[in-house]
């Protein structure tokens, strides 16, 4: 998978959903591409606000669910960028709170708790759906096989 699809779910989701709050799309995707094992494909990306804040809009980052984990990638304005990955066994739970103008999603792990604020309101069913529906499934497969070799 190359840059130009996932700035392309990216830039589709945004479009799909208008108010949420998120720029400087293309860096935060490069940040993610460039941490992405050669075999691994996106199959969802979005974008949100990485904080806990309605008022703080200058924490864009890019949030992509991939055939093995779920990555964020954040690109910082003058140097540097922020990467975190969540395997499928470090993923314990979901939030979503739906506000009156946006809604946030909380992922629980089992080292920290990620926010994601400033996301549009008719985005959070599609989120937690896609997210929690992935997630699940690779829990089960990940505990089939733990069993096995049990």
């Amino acid at each position: 998978m190359n840059n130009i699809s996932l700035f392309k779910k990216v830039k589709s989701f945004k479009i799909k959903h208008p108010f949420t709050v998120a720029w400087r799309l293309n860096s935060h995707c490069k940040v993610i591409e460039d941490h992405l094992n050669f075999d691994e494909k996106v199959i969802y990306a979005f974008a949100a606000q990485k904080n806990d804040s309605l008022i703080n809009i200058m924490e864009t980052a890019v949030v992509a669910l991939t055939n093995r984990r779920l990555v964020v990638g954040q690109k910082r304005v003058l140097f540097g960028y922020f990467f975190y990955s969540i395997t499928p066994d470090m993923f314990n739970d979901l939030q979503v709170r739906k506000g009156l103008f946006w809604g946030k999603i909380y992922i629980d792990t089992i080292n920290e708790m990620i926010v994601l604020s400033n996301i549009s309101k008719s985005a959070l069913v599609e989120i937690e759906r896609n997210i929690s529906n992935y997630m699940m499934e690779e829990k089960k497969k990940y505990f089939h096989r733990k069993d096995k070799k049990q």
